[in-house]
């Protein structure tokens, strides 16, 4: 999966840019209080992406 078609999705579900942190970006989802990296590569591995998701407590992407 695309790193934009991630954050996209991430936007969509209400999960907003905190900060850039070494070879990651964080993101957080204000509803809950999670927080989980992105790491900064083109592309990204559908398992990393679900697990993404997963702790930021959003439905994966379809």
């Amino acid at each position: 999966m695309k790193r934009a078609d991630l954050e996209r999705h991430l936007r969509g579900q209400g999960c907003q840019f905190l900060r850039e942190s070494g070879r990651h970006s964080i993101w957080w989802n204000p509803a809950n209080r999670k927080v989980s990296s992105i790491p900064r590569h083109r592309e990204i591995n559908d398992f990393t992406a679900r697990k993404i998701c997963r702790d930021l407590e959003v439905i994966p992407p379809g």
